[in-house]
């Protein structure tokens, strides 16, 4: 046995024995046989080659070399502890809810909290399945939310997904937009106009897809690539240079000098899936498929209204 072997027990017990100078005493506050403590205190001094103590029958001292292990072995008993502290319970589950405003993945979210109120599920918000599905597949990300079909192929199979629902889509205008006067735009009134979906964005890949496969045919054009925004002021801030529509659900947050409209005949749905990395197992995981079951049936969110739209759907390449 090595220094670098050596067990916090040892150290605990040589711990007793400095601060209290008393065998009796120090065996009492761990609990354990004045033997036993003895046997440990000369394990730790042939493990490190050096007397400890100074034992007398009237006294117990530190050696020198005892009176330097003293504050290196409460450095490591109090690392110690704090290393059994971090893992004693389940670990943050990091969740990518995409926006910072209300939707469904916040709703899943919050019902997740209320239903394991002792794990920690920490909201993070960067828009784009494609760029969240590559840190869930690397590790420094748990779960998310998105289109999964239109995910590349080799990363979709090495992720687990349940449904969640199926998302209405909708369009954000300027406030100044001709087709902002109505209550719902029928997307046979879009054609000609030229739409942001996230082209050239390479986090949300999944997303320009899908809007490329409702815009087919339509005569509705997708806007060239725009700066990638993060956060709402300054997707505002851009869009409103570009002055083009946006293709959005009727769940994204509300924008500033813009109004949003509701797409109908037909009404174009998103599957929106919750993902996370095949085999992960987690409590908070748990919660998090537990609320988007219950809230996908106490909502109908799963149920396809008529005269609507869904993409190719690909086969699930293995649930979870």
């Amino acid at each position: 046995m090595t220094p670098r072997d050596v067990e916090p027990r040892l150290l605990r017990a040589f711990l007793a024995v400095a601060e209290e100078l008393h065998f009796t005493r120090a065996a009492a506050r761990l609990y354990v046989a004045q033997q036993a403590l003895s046997r440990d205190v000369r394990r730790l001094e042939q493990t490190l080659g050096a007397p400890l103590f100074v034992r007398t029958t009237r006294a117990v001292e530190l050696t020198p070399d005892g009176e330097r292990l003293l504050p290196l072995a409460r450095g490591v008993l109090r690392a110690h502890e704090e290393l059994a502290g971090a893992f004693a319970g389940p670990r943050p589950l990091l969740v990518d809810l995409n926006t910072d405003g209300p939707g469904t993945a916040r709703t899943v979210l919050d019902r997740a909290r209320e239903l394991a109120p002792d794990c920690e599920l920490m909201a993070r918000f960067e828009s784009g399945l494609t760029h969240a599905a590559a840190e869930i597949a690397a590790g420094r990300l748990d779960v998310s939310f998105g289109y999964a079909d239109g995910l590349d192929p080799a990363l979709r199979s090495r992720l687990a997904r349940t449904p969640v629902r199926y998302e209405p889509l909708a369009v954000l205008l300027p406030e100044g937009h001709a087709l902002a006067a109505l209550d719902a735009v029928p997307l046979d009134a879009l054609r000609g106009e030229t739409v942001y979906t996230g082209a050239g964005n390479p986090r949300t890949r999944e997303w320009t897809g899908l809007a490329r496969e409702l815009f087919a045919g339509r005569g509705i054009k997708s806007a060239p690539p725009a700066p990638v925004a993060v956060g709402k002021e300054e997707f505002r801030r851009v869009m409103a240079k570009t002055g083009c529509p946006v293709l959005a659900t009727v769940g994204f947050v509300d924008m500033p000098g813009c109004v949003k409209r509701p797409l109908t005949a037909p009404v174009p749905l998103s599957p929106l899936s919750m993902v996370w990395r095949k085999g992960a197992s987690h409590p908070g995981l748990d919660a998090l498929r537990r609320a988007a079951a219950e809230l996908g049936a106490g909502h109908g969110w799963l149920e396809v209204p008529p005269d609507s739209w869904l993409p190719a759907l690909t086969p699930d390449p293995g649930g979870g």
